[in-house]
Parts: structure tokens; sequence; C-alpha cells
């Protein structure tokens, strides 16, 4: 009847007008619906980047793989081989394997027998890390994962016999530290690719075929924090589908609120699109970029891989890979440090070392990196060189070199009728004056260097400067 169909138009309205109000309440309260990424760049840099990414700093690279089973020369190994035929890697070849032995042939002797995830974790976490990336699948196309479209060439079929991207994940996420996956959007030798490079990438048999595939496994898989993305320089973002696989990623993914990405999606992409910025491998800007970047360096400064020819000079000091990561958060980036496991799963003990060793440091000093902000100024050189961190009104001041007279002298803080300045590590206040040179002298705490809470990289903590 008229009067039912009104009082459900009534109804209905009433309802409308409830579900307004409902939205506007939880508007006020700082409620916004979650905005929707289309497949351009334009709308997918807009994404703000997740908060724990910058938080974070520091964090340990694994590059592991069927190249350390040969471990010689570099993780590049197959093609510096086969790809440029290079005579050294063909000599090596002849002197150590039998005639007709391919890279194939590795795929069984990449065993992983000793590899304890646990152990692994609890060193990185010893390391002060707070994220971990592990390559899922280099160039070489090796996935370290069971993926349903690398049949014999993954780590399940082949070697271990076991998921190692799985079994990291579980021992990194457990301590509470982030888990990144590497993933090469290339592979050197895969008939698909090579067919498509062929055809001058106006086909894309290879990306629907593999790397789509595997990019959205690995996400359902393993709801990874980051995707660190590498193998775009051969084509435009374009061929690879990119920007469609990041909007789905940003939207609907399982990890859409906290996954971080990279800019490795294309050859046009690196420095100019994607999440933060890697730029090019040990990117060293000069001065404060204006977007959120990471410094990925390695320990063995030849190779990102295991390498059984690896010599002393070769490895970065534990001097070295403190300063990289001082400067590189002073000046807005997170360091990522990489080693290369053995192919029986372990790790050298020279890299234990140096990854314990940034851990010791960190556990004094990582409160002037973790969360920390870049101040107004980033670097000041006088008699040594000094880099700058902030946490909300407390400044630190970075020295890398212990002045002789033992007295450090500061241009840029402005003191005030608060300023308390301590060294981290230290419990008392230390002695200061202002300079008659303009800034102000801090007189360093008279110990032998031995007794110091650490033995390079102090840091000054100022309270009320400005």
């Amino acid at each position: 009847t008229r009067f039912s169909e009104m009082k459900s138009r009534e109804v209905g309205a009433g309802l409308v007008l409830l579900l307004l109000m409902l939205l506007r309440a939880a508007y006020v309260r700082g409620f916004r619906p979650q905005p929707r990424y289309t497949p351009d760049w334009q709308s997918l840099d807009s994404r703000p980047l997740p908060e724990w990414f910058d938080k974070a700093k520091f964090g340990v690279f694994v590059h592991w793989g069927v190249f350390s089973v040969p471990a010689w020369g570099s993780e590049w190994f197959w093609w510096h081989w086969k790809g440029e035929g290079l005579p050294q890697y063909e000599q090596f070849m002849r002197d150590n394997y039998p005639p007709g032995f391919s890279y194939a042939d590795f795929g069984p002797q990449f065993t992983a027998r000793f590899f304890n995830p646990d152990s692994w974790a609890d060193l990185f976490q010893a390391a002060g890390a707070k994220y971990v990336v592990l390559t899922t699948k280099h160039h070489e196309g090796f996935t370290n994962w069971p993926s349903p479209v690398s049949w014999n060439w993954n780590s399940k079929d082949v070697g271990p016999h076991r998921d190692l991207v799985g079994e990291l994940g579980k021992a990194v996420q457990k301590r509470n530290m982030r888990y990144g996956l590497y993933h090469s959007l290339l592979e050197w030798f895969h008939p698909l690719y090579l067919l498509d490079k062929k055809n001058g990438f106006k086909t894309q048999h290879f990306v629907y075929a593999k790397t789509m595939p595997e990019l959205y496994d690995l996400v359902y898989r393993y709801e990874p924090d980051l995707i660190w993305s590498d193998g775009e320089w051969e084509c435009p973002d374009t061929y690879w589908n990119s920007t469609e696989f990041l909007s789905w990623l940003y939207n609907d993914s399982p990890v859409k609120d906290k996954v971080v990405v990279n800019d490795r999606w294309g050859q046009n992409c690196s420095c100019h699109h994607g999440g933060y910025y890697n730029c090019q491998d040990k990117f060293k800007p000069e001065s404060l970029p204006d977007h959120k970047w990471e410094m990925c360096s390695s320990i063995d400064k030849v190779s990102w891989g295991y390498r059984r020819n690896m010599v002393i000079s070769d490895v970065a000091t534990e001097c070295e890979i403190i300063s990289e990561l001082v400067q590189t958060v002073s000046l807005g980036g997170n360091y990522l440090l990489n080693i290369g496991p053995t192919k029986d799963g372990l790790i050298v003990p020279i890299f234990q070392e140096r990854l314990l060793a940034v851990g010791k440091w960190l556990s004094i000093n990582g409160e002037a990196i973790y969360s920390s902000k870049p101040w107004r100024k980033q670097l000041e050189k006088n008699t040594t060189s000094v880099w700058y961190t902030s946490r909300e009104t407390t400044v630190y001041a970075i020295f890398l070199h212990w002045p002789e007279n033992g007295v450090l002298s500061l241009v840029s803080p402005i003191t005030t009728s608060t300023t308390q300045i301590t060294m981290l590590g230290i419990e008392k206040d230390l002695k200061w004056s202002p300079d008659p040179e303009g800034g102000l002298l801090i007189y360093l705490p008279q110990l032998p260097l031995l007794t110091l809470p650490v033995d390079f990289g102090w840091t000054i903590k100022l309270i009320g400067v400005e």
C-alpha cells in the first residue's frame, strides 16, 4: 500500500542519514577513507612511506643462491662465464670442474646443510638490525622458495630441499624484526626473457609467465614488510607491468598498509619513482636529499655473494662501516649492510665479527640513530668530522676522530640557559664553554681511549640547544 511504501522510504532515508552521521563522526575523530592508487607514477608516488622504515635506520642484506657454490669472482658468476665469456672465468671452470659441467650442475651442491635460521636471526638481532632483506631470486633465476613457476630450479626441488625464504622469515619475525624480500625482475638466460628481448620487449611472455606470478606468490605466501626490486635496467616499467603490480600492492594486497618498496621498477625509475630511493648500489649523496633513501653496502667490498677468493683487504673495516652508517643516517637515509653466506648456510666469522661490532656500537649510540631525523646541519668539519642527528628537541653530534687536545669544537649548535651536554655511554655531564670564535668547546672525558664506551664514533648528546 501507499502507506507502507511511504514508511519504507522514511526508514531508508533514516538509515542513509544515520550512515552519513556516523561517517561524519568518524571523519571528525580522524578516520579517513583509504585512498585508491591508480596504476601511474603520479598516483603511486603520492603514497606516504610507512613510518616503520624511516625509524628502522639499519638493516642486514643477505645475498644467497646457487652463485654461492662456485663462490668465486662475484654473484654474477654465470653471466661473466657464459654471458660475457670472460677468460678468467672460463679458466676457473677448466681448472676446477670436468668438461661439460653446466651452471645447472651447481644446483645440487647448494645444500644449505648447516643453515640454521634461528642462529642467523640471533646474529642479525645482535647486530642491531631492525630489518632483514634476503635474495629470494637473483638474476640466475634460482628461487629460494618453492616457486610454482620455477620447476626444478628452486630450493625445494634442488639442493637444500627446503623453503629458505619461509624459514628465515619465521625466525626474523619471531624476533620482531621486519622482513624484506629481494627479487630480480629479469633472469639472464630464461628462454622467455630472451624471446622478449629478441622482440625488442614488445612482447611480455616472460612477465606474464614468470615475473608477475612470482611477485604475487611472494606477497601472498610470506606477507613481506619490504620488496627490494632489482634487475630492471634493460626494460621500461611498462614492460614489467610495474605500476599495475604496485597499485594492487598498495590497494588490495594483504600487506597494503605496511609494505615498503624501493625504486627499481624499470630503467626510467631509479631515483625518480617507487617508494624510497636506492638510486644505485652504494649511493652516497653529497647533501640532504628531499626523498627517503637507502644506502646498500657490502662488508665484502668486491662482491655481494660469498667468495672463496676474498682477502682481508677486500673486507670493510669496523671504522669504515660505522662511518657509512653515521653519514647515511645523518643525511636521512637507511643503511642496509650485506653479507654473503656460504653454500652450506654458514656466515663466515669475519662477517659475524663485523656485524657484532655494529651491534656493540649501536647498543651505546643507538639513541642517536634509531627513529632520528636529520638536523638543520648535517656535517661540520673542524679538527674532526662531526655528523648531526636529532630526536625532537635533542641534538646528537657524532664525531669520528678523537681531537688530540681532548676538546671538541662545535660551531652549529646555539647554547641557551638550559644547555646540558653528555656523551652517550658515560653518565656524568661534560664541561663546556662558549668558543670565543663562535660555537662552543666541549671538554671530553680524560680517560684512556680503551676505557671509553666505544672505540670509534662517539656521540655527544646536546639538550637545550638551538
